[in-house]
């Protein structure tokens, strides 16, 4: 089904370019991003309502600074710039951007000076998260100021007539206090649109996409039980029914009982589901192996050659289906973003595989739309509520070299606290939460005796998008209770920490 209203995103390279898509289709219409380097035609034939420009980390007077295509402005479609947006709006009108003496990074306190259509149902003041070097120091003519700080003169204009808008601050981020009001303003009010798209509309698109792309090929899909890969067979068995085979690689890395719940929840299913026991295989290639980047390296090569090795036995295989979110892409450093680590999906792929193509329908989705297209698509509850688990499994949260011994040890003590989260019903308020067994060994005391063994790390978040996160407050009472059973039920722990680092700084994951 081929949305009827669009917003273009035109991404000069900002980190919150997908963030922005999502705030729109939060509002109901349809985004899509596209490079500043696309042609004005392909732009123009996708008929956007309205076009939305991103920030970025360059400064729009330098030589070879990203520029939207010619002819973009005089288009007639609103233009919303953000950041970076609105300093090429206002440097392409003849306006002055310079580098300020006070740099704003942060909080900053934005005092309306005019509704401008974005700002009509924005407070005389409200909060709002500043990111940039550069600032407006001059708007140019057409222009009016309708926002200031108290080290930003210009941090909002407008030009109604034109319908050209853009703002220094980022009101796509959850900082920014009426951020979303702004956006839906720009939509609803300015660009016209209804608001009327929903994951009915995303799943029917990508159904007929899927269909386009596969005609009668066959499609090999690496099922995990988890969430994304739980979503996309979801998905793709809409699309292409028996054409797909769903395949469970059970690499010996999964929490207590996961591999026969995994099976237990699709074997009956009406999916082509079969499970490989690969323990051996894995720890095999993952002895002596501590560094985490090579880890998932070897754990994505072994994933491609399992499949490769299954597809052979079930004939002819086309593509290969995986289920990437956005995320996974992000933080495996694709286009202009710097690598944080490499996801099995992604990063870790074989540069050659037996396959025609990869086929990837959640690649542009962050885990929350994930989770709402599963229940669109009338997926269990319990599958499309179940904990986040990357793909290289408890090899990436125990640091260090991967034995079955540590496993094992890790497995049990990740149990307790899972077992301990549901029991004070926080399951449903913390976002994601995991043991992690520390490469540390320290000294304690067990029964009069020394004890020299490890230290476990437990982690807990609450978060939306998995992009940015939160430590979760967990009350005292469930971390002593949950420390109690593990040093007195897991042989092996003698000391538990708890991670109070949020992401940014940290990743969710520890490796």
């Amino acid at each position: 089904m081929k949305p009827e209203e669009r917003i273009i995103i035109i991404d000069f390279g900002g980190q919150y370019a997908q963030l922005i898509a999502r705030r729109v289709r939060e509002c109901g219409v349809y985004s899509e991003i596209v490079s500043y380097r696309t042609a004005l035609a392909d732009i123009l034939a996708k008929e956007p309502k309205g076009i939305i420009f991103t920030g970025g980390p360059a400064s729009v007077y330098e030589e070879g600074a990203p520029q939207p295509p010619e002819g973009i402005f005089a288009a007639g479609i609103p233009i919303f710039g953000i950041c970076y947006g609105m300093q090429h709006m206002c440097h392409e009108f003849g306006g002055v951007v310079e580098r300020p003496k006070n740099k704003e990074y942060g909080f900053a306190r934005v005092y309306k000076d005019g509704d401008g259509d974005i700002f009509r149902d924005v407070a005389a003041q409200t909060d709002v998260w500043m990111s940039h070097g550069d600032y407006v120091a001059s708007a140019p003519e057409g222009f009016a100021v309708i926002g200031h700080t108290e080290h930003t003169p210009i941090a909002a204009i407008a030009d109604t007539e034109r319908k050209l808008y853009g703002v220094q601050f980022h009101p796509e981020v959850e900082h920014t206090r009426e951020g979303m009001k702004m956006l839906r303003t720009f939509l609803h009010d300015v660009c016209g649109c209804r608001g009327d798209w929903t994951m009915e509309h995303y799943a029917a698109q990508a159904i007929r996409e899927i269909r386009e792309r596969v005609g009668d090929g066959k499609v090999l899909l690496a099922l995990s039980g988890g969430v994304d890969s739980s979503v996309c067979a979801q998905l793709l068995s809409r699309a292409i029914g028996s054409q797909l085979t769903c395949i469970f690689v059970d690499h010996g890395l999964m929490r207590k009982n996961e591999g026969d719940e995994v099976e237990a929840a699709f074997r009956d299913s009406g999916m082509h589901f079969i499970r490989v026991n690969a323990q051996d295989r894995f720890l095999g290639r993952l002895a002596g192996v501590t560094d985490p980047e090579t880890k998932r390296k070897i754990i994505g090569e072994e994933f491609i050659r399992v499949f490769e090795e299954e597809g052979r036995k079930i004939g002819q295989v086309d593509f290969l289906a995986q289920g990437t979110i956005y995320p996974d892409v992000v933080e495996s450093g694709e286009g202009n973003a710097a690598v944080i680590k490499s996801h099995h999906n992604v990063g870790g792929l074989p540069a050659v595989v037996d396959f025609k193509g990869l086929i990837e329908p959640l690649r542009d989705l962050f885990k929350d739309e994930v989770r709402a297209l599963g229940e669109e698509l009338g997926l269990a509850d319990y599958l499309v509520r179940r904990q986040p688990f990357p793909g290289p499994g408890l090899a990436i949260r125990v640091m260090g070299e991967v034995t079955k011994g540590k496993l094992d040890t890790l497995r049990e003590a990740d149990a307790i606290w899972r077992e301990e989260i549901a029991k004070a019903e926080l399951d449903r308020k913390v976002s994601q939460y995991f043991a992690v067994l520390t490469a540390n060994r320290s000294v304690g005391v067990m029964g009069d005796s020394r004890t020299y063994s490890y230290t476990l790390a437990l982690r807990a978040v609450v978060t939306t998008d998995f992009m940015t996160a939160e430590w979760a407050r967990i009350p005292y009472e469930v971390l002593e209770a949950t420390g109690n059973r593990i040093v007195n039920e897991v042989e092996g722990i003698n000391r538990i920490v708890y991670d109070i680092t949020g992401k940014p700084p940290a990743t969710i994951e520890f490796e």
